[in-house]
Order: structure tokens, then sequence, then C-alpha cells
């Protein structure tokens, strides 16, 4: 009796948070359930594009129906790549595409695999790298270095910051790791 006094218990209160998270969404108004709708479909359509990768940047920021694409790639198609999935997202009446395209550099080059190989080789950071796209990106352009994503302690986006200062060639590093705990 007690056990099923219990179960009946549990099933209320699940019932009563979905209808809380029910309740909670239909208390936004339709413009934005449209705006976090849009807002998640082009994240998705960025993050599904098949050379988005460790070494690429996105970012993006909704405007009513107009976003504006920002950040970093290592590949002209992939500018325009990013640009011809989010322009198919329905809703949406306009796309600013603002990614930079980083410039060909051997240097460069040597450095992005240098960062990588000290950030995803080490014991803390590895598990990082278990991704499809791991969550630490790695930007270089002229030497210098931008850390970009999500980590989820400051340590390890301060062990980050250490690591990448530590490639022989780096000038700088901005570390811009978010803490996500979630």
């Amino acid at each position: 009796m007690w056990n099923n006094l219990k179960k009946m218990s549990l099933v209320a209160v699940v019932l009563l948070g979905a209808n809380y998270g029910v309740a909670a969404e239909n208390n936004r108004s339709p413009f934005e359930r449209s705006q976090n709708r849009l807002e998640k479909e082009v994240r998705h359509e960025l993050v599904m594009l098949p050379f988005y990768g460790v070494f690429d940047n996105f970012e993006y920021k909704m405007e009513g129906n107009t976003v504006t694409l920002m950040g970093q790639v290592t590949r002209p198609t992939l500018k325009s790549d990013a640009e011809a999935v989010v322009k198919k997202i329905e809703g949406l009446e306009r796309v600013n595409n603002q990614i930079e395209v980083l410039p060909v550099s051997p240097n460069d080059d040597r450095i992005r695999i240098a960062v990588y190989q000290v950030i995803y080789g080490s014991q803390s950071l590895n598990r990082y790298a278990l991704r499809a796209v791991p969550t630490i990106h790695i930007i270089v352009k002229g030497g210098h270095v931008t850390l970009e994503g999500a980590v989820a302690t400051e340590a390890d986006k301060n062990v980050a910051n250490i690591r990448a200062n530590g490639v022989s060639g780096v000038f700088s590093v901005k570390n811009n790791l978010r803490v996500d705990r979630s």
C-alpha cells in the first residue's frame, strides 16, 4: 500500500512538472515561441554542416526574422554553405552573412594542430573531444589563438588556456570559453 502511494505521488509530481512546462511555454507570446524555434533551427542547421569542425566557430544573432551569421571558418565553402542552409529555414526573411574566412597560412595550420594536440591530448580535457564536434573550438589567425565554446568547469577553462599558451609560435591566446554546467 505504502509503495503504491509513493508511486502515485511520483506520478502526480511528474504530471505537475509536465503541466508546468507546458504552461510556461503557453505563457510565452507567439512571437517568443517563434523566435525560440528559429534560434533552435539556426543552431541545428549550422552544427549539422558536414565540414564544420573544431577549427571553425559559428555565432549568430536574431533580430526579428533576420539572422546575422558571425564567426570564423577555415574554408570559404563553409561560409556559403552556412548561409544556404539557414536561408531555407521557414520564417526567416533575411540572412546577413558576416562569417570571416580565415586566411590560408601554413604557420596557422601548424599552430591549429599543435593547440589541438595539447588541449585534447590532455588527460583533463580529452573528454571534450568525444563528441561529433568537440566543444572547444580553436581559432587561429596570424599566430593569435582564440578558444571558443564551452567547458564544464573553470579549472578546465584555465587548463585549456595554459596549454594553448604553451604552444611554440603562439603570439597570444584569447580565452572565450564559457563554463556551462548543464
